[in-house]
């Protein structure tokens, strides 16, 4: 079955194609749960004091919320993938650039969370059952299964995320149980805060653990009947489960002063727990993310085989787990949010303000640049790189400086050019 048949790479989901917001939700939910979201939260506890942390996790989930919500809210009332959104956003060729760099970022973070997964399996099964498997057979086997998985399309992972999402749940709350009985909530609030570290870039960090997740929310929002339903997704999902979740990640670090958190939830004893986290958490993000990269490629290629190319990119994405991506963590997630937020910005504004008819059109007109875009980009990721560096800051969150930059960017751009003609 080819592609726009079933998955509307190119096109609008038929109304007889979307359902209630409440089961797509669970998707996204799989995303807040996985073993990134919990590691987020160790690697931040490293750095920062336990008030530090949690006030790190809110405003950066509060970021998340506005952004998400307008992403998703787009999605669902036009019904269009990202991918085509930036398409209308940023002409044919410049969306291709900005899908192709998204494509990019997507196979790299297939092949972190294989990473994550092969390193969790070697680990939990060489304490729990005193036996490993190679690596590299590891990564090869996951790479498999999630690509299968999301051969099969966007109703498999759905059906997945429905069936393992409780799972994740009941994972959350032992691993929370656990981290209080060693110590209270009241104890850890109470430690002195680290006055080295740098707030700005721990917010950005979080953000950055997510962004490209926000800014594609459209890829599976687009299902969602109303557009009301996008946003209800996100504030659950990222100002509620995102919150207990990270929070969860660095509350247990913090906790049992340990940074390894599967080695926290062996000490605990719910290394069964582990396994759900690594297991649960990998196969639905990793499809969903070999699934929008699929998605970014198709809007560029749109004459490609579904088949061939959901193969392709999963055999790169997994080859990527082998370059140790891992090991610059924090940082990935940094720049990400660096380089991707100012693409929300442009197309928040493009459509709530500017152009809202050309995302609603029956035949979607574009042309091949649309040169305001491209510099409205360019000037809020560079912006927010040189704020990174110390040289200039607006709100001293790079993600938050991004959007600002963009938005406002595209918005004086377009108006100039609007009035020169």
């Amino acid at each position: 079955m080819e592609s726009d048949l079933e998955e509307y790479a190119t096109e609008p989901v038929p109304e007889d194609k979307t359902v209630g917001w409440f089961k797509v939700s669970m998707v996204a939910a799989m995303v807040a749960f996985s073993l990134p979201t919990f590691l987020t939260g160790v690697e931040l506890a490293a750095v920062s004091s336990p008030s530090q942390s949690m006030q790190i996790v809110f405003w950066g989930a509060l970021i998340l919320t506005v952004i998400g919500s307008i992403s998703a809210a787009i999605g669902a009332s036009t019904r269009l993938s990202s991918y085509m959104l930036n398409r209308i956003a940023f002409g044919a060729k410049g969306a291709a650039v900005v899908n192709i760099a998204f494509a990019i970022s997507l196979l790299g973070w297939f092949g972190v969370n294989i990473d994550l997964f092969s390193n969790a399996v070697q680990r939990l099964s060489g304490d729990l059952f005193d036996a490993q498997a190679p690596i590299w057979l590891v990564e090869i086997l996951a790479g498999i299964v999630m690509t299968v998985t999301t051969v099969i399309g966007f109703r498999a992972i759905n059906f997945l995320s429905i069936l393992l999402v409780p799972v994740m749940i009941v994972v959350t709350v032992l691993l929370i149980d656990g981290a209080l009985g060693v110590t209270s909530f009241n104890d850890l609030m109470a430690q002195p805060e680290n006055t080295e570290f740098n707030f700005g870039f721990g917010v950005s960090s979080i953000v950055g653990a997510v962004i490209v997740g926000a800014i594609i929310l459209p890829d599976i929002c687009r299902f969602i009947r109303h557009w009301q339903g996008g946003v209800y997704l996100v504030l659950i999902n990222y100002f509620v489960i995102q919150i207990i979740v990270t929070g969860t990640g660095a509350f247990s670090a913090a906790a049992m002063s340990d940074n390894d958190l599967l080695n926290i939830m062996i000490v605990l004893g719910i290394g069964g727990a582990a396994f759900a986290i690594v297991l649960a958490g990998s196969w639905v993000l990793n499809s969903l993310n070999l699934y929008s990269t699929m998605l970014s490629v198709e809007s560029t290629f749109p004459h490609l085989n579904y088949r061939i190319l959901v193969a392709v990119m999963g055999a790169l994405g997994t080859v990527a787990a082998f370059f140790n991506i891992l090991d610059y963590f924090l940082d990935f997630l940094f720049y990400l949010s660096v380089v991707f937020v100012p693409v929300a910005g442009v197309i928040a504004v493009d459509y709530l303000l500017l152009r809202r008819s050309a995302y609603h059109e029956l035949t979607i007109s574009e042309k091949p640049v649309r040169i305001t875009a491209m510099f409205a980009w360019a000037i809020g990721a560079g912006i927010s790189l040189l704020g990174a560096e110390g040289v200039i800051t607006i709100s001293a969150i790079a993600a938050v400086d991004a959007m600002l930059i963009s938005a406002l960017s595209y918005y004086l751009l377009t108006t100039i050019s609007r009035k020169l003609r």
